[in-house]
């Protein structure tokens, strides 16, 4: 593991950083398991000597949050988990993620393998957790020193319940590590059910909520909560954030794909979700731009919980259109995603009664968040139009980079960040985790699969509310008036597929479509199947075609629900058993 680098969290000195460097070295330097502790055995420093110091202690906590994925870049070249989907397609030669597209993925050939990394964060924080009552904890804003120890442990569960959660979404049921692993004992471990896995979670989730963690992160001081995070300490653990995690874990665990071997109900998804609504401390950006181009506001009330922030510009040099300072435009939305968005009228464009729709002007007369997060032919972005029509300085095959599609991606990006340049400017982001809009998702969906059409009204009502968002804007969906603007037809099974596909638009790129699809058993219906771009033709005389072409077959197994073991862990934890079909 790299040198761990001098981070917002408490101020922590080059000294304390060497030391959690070591730290991490002895976690990740075994070779008889992933599970197995940390211990230092070179003399370079004990374990009384980290836990008799108070920056040492918190350190080990905080170089845990360092083994969060984010999902900007996880193959390390720009590609993103929307190429692993409908959603779009990676322009990189040779892309890693097409591993995920055809048919070829196995122990032998794994994409987004964050196994290795996530017990590493799990001996972290399991070890901070072993030692955290008898470490030297010097109290922090007017704490005492039980309440801060209480903070950190919430820190600690929360962590421990997110590590365990990114392994069983990709995974499934997995081998749980609760507790500091010694080098001497046997590690040849089973997985646990999927049901303990899913326990575990909920119940470090609980823990969390129970400590004196803050409430959300941008909370002012309160009588009921008088202590919240510093400026400086945004991106660690919140209530809400355990509150979050709950909510996603109980919705996974309810769908088709996992509810026989969870016995989770629809209807515990829900009351997770509505006790975070209940709250009324969060709520939606104003402006659906704002929520991703974050510069001073980064940790704003829409987030639930993001990982810590970064001044960076690569995320534009590697997303942006190609005549963009040479940007390499890795993600490139399909004509599927772009059909996805409905009309200013609140109908999809595959409606025959949409008038709005214009198969030869499709771009117009479109939910505003199309133009917020895909740039298409003639959209502006940093004050010039992005040209993606053929022979155009961003259209198909104009370099090995080009779009694939016909389309970039636009969300996520920042204007002002520049790149290529003698002084480049960069721009504070993080990944966001979670964000408020899931959650009433969330809530949306199992409500309506809990109780149906007895809870129009209400799921309706909280549907309404992200498309209500200024600048979005969208016609409210609506069940009584058929001719009227957002009609959906008054069915479980039609409100389904409608709160499916808002989910596919508010949520898209984010990293949610995957596991979506996964979690629905819809992954043959929409993964099995080739998927298509625009091929934009304009000619002499100015008349622009518009023309739907396939850009790349696309195969989906059974097997695929679920991640591979990587077949190096299998090898050293022949007990774990590989997932099916693999």
């Amino acid at each position: 593991m790299a040198v761990i680098s001098i981070h917002k969290y408490k101020h922590i000195s080059t000294k304390a950083v060497t030391v959690f460097a070591l730290l991490a070295l002895g976690f990740s330097s075994c070779k008889k398991s992933y599970l197995q502790d940390g211990t230092i055995t070179d003399g370079s420093i004990t374990g009384e000597q980290v836990w008799g110091n108070d920056a040492y202690a918190r350190g080990v906590l905080n170089s845990a949050y360092f083994n969060i994925p984010e999902g900007f870049s996880i193959d390390g070249n720009g590609g993103m988990l929307a190429s692993g989907t409908d959603e779009a397609v990676n322009s990189g030669v040779n892309a890693t993620l097409s591993i995920f597209n055809n048919g070829t993925w196995s122990p032998l050939r794994t994409v987004d393998d964050e196994y290795s990394n996530l017990y590493e964060g799990l001996r972290k924080v399991n070890l901070f957790l072993a030692n955290l009552q008898g470490s030297q904890i010097i109290p922090t804003d007017g704490l005492s020193v039980a309440d801060d120890k209480s903070r950190l442990e919430g820190q600690a569960y929360f962590l421990r319940a997110l590590f365990h959660f990114e392994l069983v979404k990709r995974y499934g049921a997995v081998t749980l590590a609760t507790r500091v692993f010694s080098r001497d004992e046997n590690l040849n471990l089973p997985k646990n059910t999927y049901k303990e896995c899913v326990d575990q979670i909920i119940a470090d989730c609980d823990k969390a909520i129970a400590t004196k963690l803050p409430l959300f992160t941008r909370e002012a001081v309160t009588d009921a909560n008088p202590y919240p995070w510093r400026t400086g300490d945004y991106g660690r653990a919140t209530k809400t954030a355990a509150m979050g995690l709950k909510s996603r874990m109980l919705l996974y665990a309810a769908s088709p794909l996992f509810a026989a071997q969870s016995g989770v109900t629809w209807q515990q998804a829900a009351d997770a979700a509505k006790a975070i609504i209940d709250l009324n401390v969060h709520s939606l950006r104003t402006n659906y731009t704002n929520v991703f181009n974050y510069g001073a506001d980064a940790y704003n009330l829409e987030v639930l919980f993001a990982t810590r922030a970064q001044n960076r510009n690569d995320i534009e040099q590697q997303q942006a259109p190609i005549s963009y300072d040479g940007a390499t435009g890795r993600t490139n939305p399909t004509q599927e995603m772009v059909d996805a968005f409905e009309t200013t009228n609140g109908r999809l464009i595959t409606d025959p009664a949409n008038t709005l729709y214009n198969p030869n002007n499709p771009y117009t007369n479109r939910d505003p968040r199309f133009a917020l997060t895909i740039n298409h032919n003639g959209r502006v972005f940093k004050g010039k139009a992005v040209q993606s029509y053929v022979g155009g300085a961003d259209g198909l095959n104009r370099n090995i980079n080009a779009t694939k599609t016909g389309y970039y991606m636009r969300k996520f990006l920042s204007e002002s960040a520049t790149w290529n340049q003698q002084s480049n400017t960069l721009a504070r982001r993080p990944w966001v985790v979670m964000r408020y809009a899931e959650i009433l998702l969330n809530y949306a969906e199992a409500l309506n699969e809990a109780q149906g059409i007895t809870a129009t009204t209400e799921v309706l009502r909280v549907v309404n509310l992200i498309r209500a968002r200024t600048g979005v804007a969208m016609p409210a969906l609506q069940t009584s008036n058929p001719t009227g603007n957002g009609y959906v037809a008054n069915t479980k099974e039609a409100i389904r597929e409608r709160i499916q596909n808002e989910r596919r638009v508010e949520l898209c790129f984010e990293g949610h479509r995957f596991y979506d699809l996964r979690r629905w058993k819809l992954g043959d219906a929409f993964l099995n199947k080739p998927v298509t771009g625009m091929r934009i033709t304009i000619d002499g005389s100015g008349a622009t075609t518009y023309s739907r072409f396939e850009v790349e077959r696309r195969v989906f197994l059974d097997k695929n629900y679920l991640y591979p073991f990587s077949q190096n862990t299998v090898n050293r934890q022949p007990a774990l058993a590989q997932n099916t079909g693999y």
